[in-house]
């Protein structure tokens, strides 16, 4: 599969949250908002999952020949990473 820009942009958004993170516990700030910075660096490496597994989805089914009876085992598959990623 190729990463799209976009996508490969959403993992450096969260490269740059994490490191804001960090220099948030090196200056001391109270653990509320780190919890608070590290709950939306969650929440942006779900959607990114998520964003990654439909992506691969869509390009698997538009790829596939014969794919007759394997849809439903693409999308189950799928699924199971979205599920397992949380």
């Amino acid at each position: 599969m190729e990463y799209t820009d976009p996508v490969k942009n959403r993992v450096k958004r969260i490269e740059g949250q994490l490191r804001g993170v960090l220099k948030m516990m090196e200056d001391g700030k109270d653990c509320k908002d780190v919890v608070t910075q590290l709950s939306a660096v969650r929440s942006a490496v779900d959607r990114t999952i998520g964003v990654i597994v439909s992506e691969n989805l869509v390009e698997c089914v538009r790829n596939a020949e014969g794919i007759e009876g394997r849809v439903d085992e693409m999308i189950k598959e799928a699924v199971n990473l979205v599920v397992k990623s949380r």
